[in-house]
């Protein structure tokens, strides 16, 4: 038998051969992911611990003046904290080692303000060692915020607490294994007690800290951190803590238009921008109660099983990733009651989103680049994140449609883009066959690396995807049905 496709797809550059017609792989369209941002992208939903003297306090921002005696829980359980997590589906957990009160949930060497001189284990004990050792045990990535504000030292303002900025970094990222996320916000300077002082100091964000040359000596110590902070250089905020990415979510976007105070700014964080000019991501950070930290007048408003599902929707569903808080309680536990709403979120995530009705399909597309397999409508059913369906060059408005072996009734769609080779949708509508005739049942702007759109639901044996605008070929590696 004479084959019609000589050779394989073994890398970008390559040219494929079909009959006598060479086809050319898709260009990358820029910005494009670097490989640890594509591999944060699949991390897909993680943890925020914030547990500190706010804990013990009732505070949600500590002056600074806190006596560590005050820091004293009946147990720390970070095993319990990385079982329930790994249990549910998170990826990661990333940690809270001090807060703006500057208290340090481990023994640093730079201050006494720490566990040091708290009566929990006698001041012998190290959160962040059972942190990152429990995380490591059930397969999870440890990461670690530290804020750049400290409204305990007496020196904040000045150069020299840069310094101890700096040399607390060193012992975070020296002495308790790979960190994947190095997280910091932009909460800095205002009142406090700035070692009995009692005063406001106002620093200028842009330059005080020197970002550069602190992300510089971060990354010589582990080159595969990813940093996290409102203009990234790797993540950027996503401009709320409501839970909730732009409908229109770009992953690129000018850092240089980024300016604390700057009008307009959240809602360019929200939706990024579709001529920016890197790849930052947007991570949506909420808490699982009203506050960050555990606070028993919050018990009765832990967010349900169902809230968290929609915030699931508008975070990982518009193609973010999602950070969600949950704070330890007084006895360095996660509270029975956080506990049950996580497990019901998994539940639902099981019963929604799990049955994918698009696995024996058959597939249409109206144009397949070069007429060549390896680009065929198939590639969106295959269940290979590496392999897509791809157009003709310059070929922006296409159409793929799938068949299910019987009508099925559908409520979710979920669309990938190949982003390794950049964003490219820009418009998109979806489909269905009712009563011989296609009806619109959908519809979008941006899909990137994942988009989950809920629909009335409808009963059909055929789904049509259109893409009615994009940058350029578009490249769909995934569609699923539930």
């Amino acid at each position: 038998m004479k084959k019609t496709i000589i050779g394989s797809f073994l890398c970008m550059g390559l040219v494929l051969s079909v009959g006598a017609q060479k086809v050319t792989p898709p260009a990358p369209v820029y910005p494009v992911p670097s490989a640890r941002q594509l591999a944060w992208h699949q991390l897909e939903t993680y943890a925020f611990i914030h547990f500190t003297t706010n804990t013990f306090t009732d505070k949600e921002w500590g002056f600074g003046d806190e006596d560590p005696g005050i820091f004293n829980p009946s147990k720390v359980d970070a095993n319990q904290w990385a079982t329930v997590l790994k249990q549910t589906g998170f990826k990661a957990m990333i940690l809270t080692t001090k807060h703006h009160d500057g208290f340090c949930l481990w023994p640093s060497n730079y201050t006494e303000h720490s566990v040091r001189n708290s009566p929990w284990k006698n001041g012998k004990g190290d959160i962040v060692k059972e942190t990152s050792e429990a995380a490591r045990k059930a397969g999870l990535k440890f990461g670690v915020y530290m804020s750049p504000w400290d409204r305990n030292r007496a020196d904040y303002g000045s150069p020299s607490y840069i310094s101890y900025y700096r040399n607390q970094l060193k012992e975070l990222f020296t002495n308790y294994g790979p960190v994947f996320e190095m997280w910091f916000d932009g909460a800095n300077g205002g009142d406090g007690y700035y070692g009995g002082k009692r005063e406001q100091r106002k620093i200028n964000g842009a330059t005080y800290y020197d970002w550069p040359t602190t992300l510089k000596l971060v990354r010589s110590m582990q080159p595969d951190v990813l940093f996290f902070s409102d203009a990234g250089p790797d993540i950027r905020w996503v401009g709320n803590e409501k839970g909730v990415a732009g409908e229109t979510n770009w992953n690129s976007i000018t850092p240089d238009t980024l300016y604390a105070g700057k009008s307009g700014i959240n809602e360019i964080l929200n939706t990024g921008s579709d001529d920016g000019t890197k790849w930052i991501p947007a991570e949506v950070d909420v808490s699982i109660r009203p506050g960050w930290f555990y606070h028993a007048s919050e018990d009765s408003k832990v967010k349900t099983p169902e809230q968290l599902f929609e915030i699931y929707l508008s975070s990982v569903g518009r193609g973010s990733n999602l950070l969600l808080n949950i704070p330890p309680d007084r006895n360095g536990v996660f509270h029975p009651t956080d506990v049950a709403a996580l497990r019901g979120f998994k539940k639902l995530l099981e019963e929604r989103l799990t049955n994918n009705l698009a696995r024996q399909v058959r597939v249409k597309a109206s144009n397949i680049r070069g007429n060549a397999a390896v680009y065929n409508g198939a590639k969106i059913a295959d269940g290979d994140k590496n392999t897509y369906w791809a157009t003709d060059e310059g070929v922006t408005v296409a159409d793929i449609e799938v068949e299910l072996p019987a009508a099925k009734k559908i409520s979710y769609v979920l669309l990938q883009e190949y982003i390794a080779l950049g964003q490219r949708v820009k418009a998109f509508t979806i489909e269905a066959l009712k009563n011989g005739s296609w009806k619109e049942i959908a519809g979008g702007t941006t899909i990137g690396y994942k988009r989950i759109l809920r629909i009335d639901p409808v009963v059909t044996s055929k789904i049509r995807v259109r893409i009615t605008d994009s940058k350029a070929a578009p490249l769909i590696s995934n569609l699923a049905l539930y």
